[in-house]
């Protein structure tokens, strides 16, 4: 399925002749041919490339590890300044934007809500429409597909820089479609305008349209890991061990001591759809447990159209907080800039989550739960979709 980007679009348009242009990209922010945005923009004569600016994991996502603020910096080649968003602000100052007629956006996002990229174009529609400079998204697909909406939906008390919306942790939506959702229906107000895709199909995965897989973080290597991303993610929030510091980051779960053939066979007596959980032992290299064998799961999905990665994740966290009580338990804060809420609540959304886990409540009527919640998000999101 071939597919034209919005950032080739752009590229190919007039709209950038003659501005003065700042640009929030990373690593992945290539076409199909590998060529970066940022040298696509510097060798045309037409504009001038004036800033750079880098998310979460820094410009050239050279930051593994969460938590870890990236320094500002010039770029080498081009001579320009490389302002974090990662760092004493999350938001683009004034002096910043400073001499800005332009802001283009051109980041991959992978269908999560707690993904920071998000919030990092949010925070840089309010500074553009505090400041009046234009916006261009370059829309990039949802490497996830575009149909399936799941998890709990944010509840505004529990609001943080990995979520600032009342959106469902798989939120089924493409980048571009969510600045036009944050920028309209919670009154941003930035001068924004997305170049969509064309010929994308909301029903296909990014290995169907022919595009690289470029890391979109340094802990999403493979599809397979972004396609476990919106429930395991969640992990984050125990003393599980969710995989990073090895290959198969939000694949792998464990702790110290557990018994990971009766983890294992317990999650697949429950019969969830499209997944197998495979007893295995692994170390990571840093984070939880560093230099330390866990024992657990790996996740294999074995039909990612029916497989649901957040009623998967929930049921791995009941799992071993029953069978492995010593290896399970809440995480403490600070998260993500959050010093007082609980992590796994910021993730969830709200203390619902934790409180039911804690009370015993299976993952199958947690899941019903979410509901009702989806279906009002739903009747907001059709405004905003764009294909």
């Amino acid at each position: 399925m071939p597919i034209t980007l919005g950032s080739n679009r752009l590229l190919a348009s007039t709209d950038l002749s003659g501005h003065r242009i700042g640009l929030l990209s990373n690593p992945a922010s290539v076409d199909p041919l590998f060529r970066h945005i940022v040298d696509r923009i510097a060798a045309r004569s037409d504009v001038t490339l004036a800033a750079l600016f880098g998310p979460q994991h820094g410009f050239h996502a050279n930051l593994q590890d969460n938590m870890i603020e990236t320094p500002h910096a010039r770029h080498p080649r081009f001579d320009v300044p490389i302002y974090s968003l990662y760092s004493e602000t999350h938001e683009p100052t004034a002096a910043m934007l400073d001499g800005l007629d332009l802001f283009v956006i051109d980041i991959q996002d992978v269908g999560t809500r707690v993904y920071t990229y998000i919030y990092t174009m949010a925070n840089c529609l309010r500074a553009a429409a505090r400041h009046g400079v234009r916006v261009i998204v370059c829309d990039r697909p949802n490497p996830i597909g575009g149909e399936v909406i799941e998890g709990p939906v944010l509840d505004v008390g529990y609001t943080s820089f990995i979520g600032q919306f009342p959106i469902p942790l798989r939120h089924g939506m493409t980048i571009g479609e969510l600045a036009r959702l944050f920028n309209d229906q919670y009154s941003i107000g930035a001068d924004l305008e997305v170049f969509a895709v064309e010929g994308w199909s909301r029903a296909s995965y990014h290995d169907d349209w022919g595009c690289p897989w470029v890391m979109p973080s340094p802990n999403l290597p493979t599809l397979d890991s972004a396609i476990v991303y919106p429930g395991c993610v969640l992990l984050e929030g125990t003393t599980l061990s969710e995989g990073r510091g090895t290959t198969r980051p939000f694949e792998l779960i464990g702790a110290p001591g557990v018994d990971a053939n009766g983890v294992a066979a317990r999650l697949n007596t429950l019969a969830l759809p499209g997944v197998h959980f495979r007893p295995v032992t692994f170390e990571p290299t840093f984070q939880k447990h560093a230099r330390q064998p866990c024992s657990g799961c790996q996740l294999h999905v074995t039909d990612r159209r029916s497989f649901r990665p957040v009623l998967a994740t929930v049921a791995v966290m009941q799992t071993f907080r029953e069978a492995a009580p010593e290896a399970f338990a809440w995480r403490d804060p600070p998260y993500e800039y959050e010093h007082h809420k609980m992590p796994i609540d910021i993730l969830s959304g709200s203390d619902r989550l934790r409180l039911q886990v804690d009370a015993g409540v299976t993952a199958l009527d947690i899941a019903r739960g979410w509901d009702d919640d989806l279906a009002a998000f739903a009747e907001i999101r059709t405004q905003f979709l764009l294909y």
